[in-house]
């Protein structure tokens, strides 16, 4: 069990904590009200590290040779993406790094929840490596093993869980895919939701969807033709979810309350406002935003989905990107050659926090340790839970 706790001043009066050059990533002090709970409006990340830390990752990487390979995630910062095998998305780079079996360390630079995927779809042999074990997904977090259990009973009590069936997003927990996979569910990417959500209602009469309320909701409303009276959202701090038996029993989707702090601080006045600021702009955002604003945008798509629009783009073509920023910025200068202008869909600058805190000294300093045969930050899940949570992701690439 995860325990956190927050410091407090004896006298009970607010404590005037000062930021210190020893802070990492701070990324801001103020807070958007309009955004959902948890979304923090930062500045700007900090300047590039010191080039004696590129040579460092550079002869480290070097000495390692075929027995490390090192993935990418998208919203990594540019800096640590100059030394990855591969980029991609969370699930590709789980996939890329099974095809390396070759390759003893596998360092994942991305967030807690990608690495645990890495070390279920790898061999024993092979070692899990996030360089700071303190690169969460707060989206992963909205949803812990205990309570999800206690929303199956909640959903037994119900009379429903007999009809219903778990589809989990890849960036969940292997704590929740276990779940999803030992009650006969499968998981989700962005790219494949609709098909997952349509194989699922082949299984049962209902779906829980696990963490992340927007991805299901604009699946289940905008690709499949639900209403959004077929969705109910069930919170886990409340007493039965917050919900009533009979909605449970009503309803299509039982969206689990839980939200990305990046896409979820998108708004429709963004939206409003990039329209009036850049005449014909293609607005495109990832479907993990909220509904309103998915329903305003011009295309809907998952990261790869953007990239290979951009990709496609003519010459001459605006687009204004609803995703996280360190990817937004490399298309904007990857597509300017191209006479393509592209730019942040939020005026307010917004990176993750968490995947930023795979930095360049932490990656530096993982290779140096693995070079020199110290084994650190190995990301391991046990037995029983990869069993069950391996079983959730065959399904879904079972699917056609």
């Amino acid at each position: 069990m995860r325990v956190v706790t927050t410091a407090q001043p004896l006298d009970n009066q607010p404590l005037d904590v000062q930021p210190t050059p020893l802070a990492l990533l701070l990324l801001g002090r103020e807070a958007d009200p309009k955004s959902e709970r948890g979304v923090e409006c930062p500045g700007d990340l900090p300047s590039p590290s010191d080039p004696n830390l590129v040579a460092r990752a550079r002869a480290a990487k070097e000495k390692l040779g075929d027995k490390v390979f090192i993935l990418g995630h998208h919203y990594q910062r540019d800096e640590v993406i100059e030394f990855a095998d591969v980029t991609g998305d969370s699930f590709k780079l789980a996939k890329d790094a099974a095809a390396r079996p070759e390759a003893e360390y596998i360092v994942f630079c991305g967030v807690h929840f990608m690495a645990e995927s890495a070390d279920i779809l790898t061999s024993d042999d092979q070692k899990v490596v996030l360089p700071d074990l303190a690169a969460g997904c707060s989206m992963a977090d909205m949803a812990t093993a205990e309570q999800v259990a206690e929303c199956w009973d909640v959903l037994t009590e119900a009379g429903i869980a007999g009809s219903t069936v778990p589809v989990s997003y890849m960036n969940s927990s292997a704590d929740i895919k276990a779940f999803t996979g030992k009650h006969g569910g499968t998981i989700c990417t962005s790219s494949n939701a609709k098909k997952a959500l349509e194989w699922a209602f082949e299984q049962g009469e209902k779906v829980l969807f696990l963490p992340d309320q927007h991805l299901g909701r604009n699946t289940a409303v905008r690709d499949m033709g639900m209403s959004l009276d077929d969705c109910v959202l069930y919170n886990p701090h409340k007493p039965n979810g917050g919900l009533t038996v009979e909605q449970l029993r009503g309803a299509k989707m039982i969206l689990w309350r839980g939200h990305c702090s990046v896409h979820g601080r998108f708004s429709v006045d963004s939206v409003n406002d990039v329209r009036a600021r850049i005449p014909g702009v293609n607005v495109l955002v990832h479907p993990e935003c909220k509904h309103e604003v998915v329903a305003a945008a011009d295309h809907v798509g998952s990261t790869e989905y953007i990239i290979k629009a951009l990709e496609a783009a003519p010459a001459g073509s605006k687009w204004a990107i609803g995703t996280e920023l360190n990817l937004v910025r490399r298309l904007a200068n990857r597509f300017a050659a191209e006479d393509k202008e592209v730019v942040f869909l939020d005026k307010t600058v917004c990176f993750c926090s968490t995947m930023n805190r795979i930095d360049l000294p932490h990656l530096v300093w993982t290779l140096e340790s693995l070079a020199e045969g110290n084994l650190v930050n190995q990301i391991q899940v046990d037995k029983e839970t990869e069993s069950f949570a391996k079983l959730a992701l065959e399904r879904m690439l079972a699917l056609p």
